[in-house]
């Protein structure tokens, strides 16, 4: 019995160790996808400088299509993303009455089509037209939105946005990376020549999303 009882114990920490080092081989390699991601915005940022533009607006710095590849690793590390997706990523991409926010949803919505799966479970977007923070409030409370997908556009509106998303369960993503420091959750851009991704942690606290450790130590993180 004694002998049994060590066996099993044996096989206990084995098995523990063994779901540890798969949780750390996974986190290294969303590290390392994240590291990649990186890697190739900066090429299509330097691309853009030597004169290859894409058809975003003017504001946005980092490319949308990789913001979606960006977005999709990011929710690896939202340690609430499953659960508020419930079997569904829903994704609101809002656009303002700015023409440059309506391509702009296009190409996201393009870019989005050709994945799968976020956070490995299926996903759809919906479109929509910004009327006003109490109004996008009440959509995602009552239609279980996992994402809020800002657009180009929403210079003077961040604000209330912002007000009316405190206590929503929602992850908000700007495109643009100054909508961050107004008061969006996550975003991109480009510092010092390189593409980076920021998040407000206070306004990742106020809407209830929770990034792992790692993610942050990636991140610029504004307060």
């Amino acid at each position: 019995m004694k002998l049994m009882h060590h066996r099993l114990e044996g096989s206990s920490t084995a098995s523990t160790r063994g779901r540890a080092f798969t949780g750390s081989r996974c986190l290294l390699v969303a590290s390392s996808t994240l590291g990649r991601l990186l890697a190739g915005a900066l090429v299509w940022f330097c691309l853009s400088v030597c004169g290859l533009r894409w058809a975003n607006a003017d504001d946005v710095s980092v490319p949308l299509p990789m913001q979606v590849q960006l977005l999709t690793t990011v929710a690896d590390y939202d340690k609430g993303f499953a659960e508020r997706a419930k079997g569904k990523v829903k994704i609101v991409l809002l656009t303002s009455k700015n023409a440059d926010s309506a391509r702009a949803a296009t190409q996201v919505q393009g870019a989005l089509g050709r994945l799968a799966q976020i956070g490995g479970q299926p996903h759809e977007e919906s479109t929509v037209r910004y009327e006003s923070g109490a109004a996008l409030a009440g959509l995602c409370k009552n239609n279980g939105i996992s994402v809020v997908f800002l657009m180009p556009g929403f210079q003077g509106e961040i604000a209330d946005i912002k007000r009316s998303l405190d206590g929503v369960n929602v992850l908000s993503v700007a495109t643009i990376g100054s909508y961050v420091q107004q008061g969006i959750v996550l975003g991109f851009d480009v510092i010092s020549g390189k593409p980076k991704l920021l998040v407000n942690l206070a306004q990742a606290r106020a809407q209830k999303v929770a990034f792992k450790a790692e993610l942050l130590k990636m991140v610029k993180v504004i307060e």
